[in-house]
């Protein structure tokens, strides 16, 4: 496993900074984005999980990272963390919060770069019953509720692209969205651009002067629809492209509506959107799941 680390640092480093890059990829990148966000004491620790290892199974990647980190911490045990984490880097991270809480009060900032925290739309379709197929079931899963755990100790920014009025091209920006966290979405930007935009540097930079743990507004009537959606088995966050061909099932007093669909293959599907009829939220469940969203359908019209 390779670390990369900048050659400014001191004994006593002011954080250790690491990086983490996702699926498919290298640390070369990120490694690139960590240098230029770092100060001239920090630490960069910037692993590298194997690229073909990432197209298997999540499990080894959390390992992995895990001896890092223990590692690092033990060799500075003052230094605080910032974690920046790319696709699932980022999950990876959020994994390793989970399962070593203790680490969490030395965490300055976690900053979660297009990573699908809902679950990967494109992965639950290669494997939609989570069977197993390479790394499609684990980058499928929903960690939103763990990420929110998290992001109500840790002061967390995430960052999305929108390349096409939904996504970057790979991940829909609704998947990245974690309650308590500073949200910021970039124009233009594809996925496998995002990890080392510099576009990233004066917003990771701004974050980390003011690190807060965001305080999430009264959700509206449209916000605790999206979330009984949400909660739905199989419901995954997906892109708004077909909402225009979507049929209103129901408005509600606020004005807020919500309509269903099929995609070309049968896929059932679900939006929000607010009175003035622009999409809020889209999401999809796959066959095996159908039932339990028609039924949640049924009870949100029937005013359950």
């Amino acid at each position: 496993m390779t670390i990369s680390q900048t050659a400014r640092v001191t004994n006593s480093p002011d954080f250790i900074l690491y990086a983490q890059h996702g699926w498919a990829d290298t640390s070369k990148a990120i490694a690139s984005l960590a240098k230029a966000l770092a100060t001239p004491q920090t630490t960069v620790v910037a692993p590298s999980l194997g690229w073909v290892m990432t197209w298997l199974r999540i499990e080894p990647l959390i390992e992995r990272l895990e001896r890092v980190v223990f590692a690092t911490t033990a060799q500075h045990p003052q230094a605080p963390l910032r974690i920046v984490g790319h696709s699932m880097g980022g999950l990876i991270w959020l994994e390793v919060l989970n399962r070593h809480p203790h680490l969490r009060s030395r965490v300055h900032s976690l900053v979660l770069v297009a990573s699908p925290v809902g679950g990967s739309d494109l992965a639950r379709i290669i494997d939609p019953f989570g069977w197993g197929i390479g790394i499609a079931r684990d980058l499928g899963k929903n960690r939103r509720p763990l990420a929110e755990s998290i992001a109500a100790e840790i002061p967390t920014l995430v960052i999305a692209g929108d390349l096409d009025g939904g996504s970057d091209g790979t991940i829909p920006v609704e998947s990245t969205k974690v309650a308590g966290a500073t949200f910021t979405s970039l124009s233009g930007l594809a996925h496998a651009q995002l990890k080392n935009a510099p576009q990233l540097l004066p917003i990771v930079q701004n974050f980390w002067q003011n690190p807060a743990i965001a305080s999430p507004p009264e959700p509206s009537f449209a916000t605790r629809l999206i979330r009984r959606l949400q909660a739905i088995p199989g419901m995954t966050d997906g892109h708004p492209r077909n909402f225009s061909r979507s049929k209103l099932r129901d408005r509600f007093p606020d004005g807020s509506r919500l309509l269903t669909g099929k995609s070309q293959l049968g896929i059932d599907r679900v939006f929000v959107a607010n009175s003035e009829g622009k999409c809020l939220y889209s999401g999809f469940v796959g066959w095996s799941h159908a039932q339990q969203l028609h039924q949640m359908l049924e009870e949100i019209c029937a005013g359950e």
